[in-house]
């Protein structure tokens, strides 16, 4: 009896044993297809230096043919009329509108010069309906230390986040919305006119008097507290980068010399395209689905917009040929870019970038996030100072939500 009891439950261990190993095969073969997954895709995604160099000369032709034509490059390098940058002497009080592909900001500003530099500096980072209306709630609001004469004009700078062909340092067209907008009455109209309009409707006695791009304000941020500044990137929502260029380089530039005979360029390079780039099936389907298909491809690679929906169709795929969640491919993930770039905040997060970020650990810390994405960004960098022989030390001033978030991503 005792010898029969005995291998009964021997035969129990060893069915039992029989199915982890079954089930630890099946796990294994599961994680072998997705890390083959993974390698192909490495493979695509690898960006040698000899590769980026090919793509740094394609852009530094695209370059010099958007200084030479209006239409003659992917880069509209877009002139701004700004012809000099803050040397830290600047004194009063300025006010400020940021309207870019996530936020709209209200900045006001009072500046002290050399030795008190911002003395004080107030914001508001809602997202309003009218641009006019949250300006006037926040002129409303302010203290006493900002009251102005009775009449007295205030000046406006205003960071536009689009492109634009500026006709002036206080004017401009909408040539398209990037990142997903679609306001289609506004294209081709001066943006800076609808503003002011909207303005004098709501009673305020102020007016634009700048309108610059967010990466020129970067680099006019940057060169205020850094003289060899001569760069600046943004790397967020989108990615855009703006230099400074000699006059005599821009062949297109027909108006009168400025004294400093410089002049900032807004590269638009978010537009880029080359064959030398390093574009997936994953890129090329994202793209194809987008609402601008076949523009903005350098963005589409880089940018924040984008980043949490190419990770998305990658694990999709290991879903649905590794059976990487079992049988079953999660709902969530077939929904498109329900992954954000910007790493979720909180103990709750979001638990597809949770799991994506313990697989990818294991497959390899490189995957988008990392130095692929940033590499490809930076190829741009290269081509920038030597556009315009400036081989020596340079400083690059850059804005990036991506890369604050790959940190706050990592440490999930």
């Amino acid at each position: 009896m005792r010898k029969a009891a005995v291998l009964a439950a021997a035969a129990v261990v060893a069915a039992a044993a029989a199915i982890v190993v079954r089930q630890r095969l099946r796990e294994a073969k599961r994680w072998a297809r997705a890390a083959a997954v993974l390698c192909d895709l490495q493979e695509r995604c690898a960006a040698p230096a000899a590769r980026l160099r090919m793509v740094a000369d394609a852009m530094d032709v695209e370059m010099r043919a958007g200084l030479a034509s209006e239409d003659g490059s992917k880069l509209k390098m877009l002139v701004t009329y700004v012809d000099s940058l803050p040397s830290g002497d600047e004194k009063g009080l300025f006010y400020a509108l940021d309207l870019g592909g996530t936020n709209f900001r209200v900045l006001r500003v009072q500046l002290g010069g050399k030795e008190q530099r911002v003395i004080k500096q107030e914001s508001v980072g809602e997202l309003f309906d009218f641009i006019a209306a949250a300006l006037t709630k926040f002129v409303a609001s302010e203290g006493v230390d900002y009251h102005l004469p009775e009449g007295t004009q205030r000046e406006l700078g205003f960071t536009f986040s689009f492109p634009v062909k500026q006709t002036s340092i206080s004017s401009g067209i909408l040539i398209k919305w990037t990142k997903n907008f679609a306001v289609d009455e506004m294209v081709g109209k001066d943006i800076v006119a609808e503003l002011n309009e909207a303005i004098k409707r709501k009673g305020l006695v102020m007016k634009v008097s700048a309108l610059v791009n967010d990466t020129v304000g970067t680099l006019a941020a940057g060169r205020y507290v850094d003289n060899d500044t001569i760069v600046a990137v943004i790397l967020g929502t989108g990615t855009n980068a703006a230099y400074i260029e000699h006059v005599h380089a821009i062949p297109k530039w027909h108006v009168h010399l400025p004294k400093s005979a410089d002049m900032i360029i807004n590269m638009e390079w978010g537009n880029f395209k080359s064959g030398h780039l390093p574009l997936t099936e994953f890129d090329q389907a994202l793209d194809a689905e987008s609402l601008n298909p076949g523009e903005q491809i350098y963005e589409k690679l880089t940018s924040g917009m984008y980043m949490g929906e190419i990770v998305r169709r990658i694990l999709l795929r290991m879903a649905q040929e590794a059976a990487l969640f079992g049988d079953h491919t999660p709902p969530k993930l077939e929904t498109p870019y329900i992954l954000k770039s910007k790493a979720p905040q909180g103990k709750q997060g979001n638990w597809l970038w949770k799991f994506a970020r313990s697989l990818l650990g294991v497959a390899h810390d490189w995957l988008l996030l990392g130095y692929t994405e940033f590499s490809k960004s930076s190829t741009g960098l290269l081509a920038a100072p030597t556009s315009q022989g400036r081989l020596s030390l340079w400083t690059v001033e850059s804005t990036s939500t991506i890369l604050s978030s790959v940190s706050a991503w990592r440490a999930l």
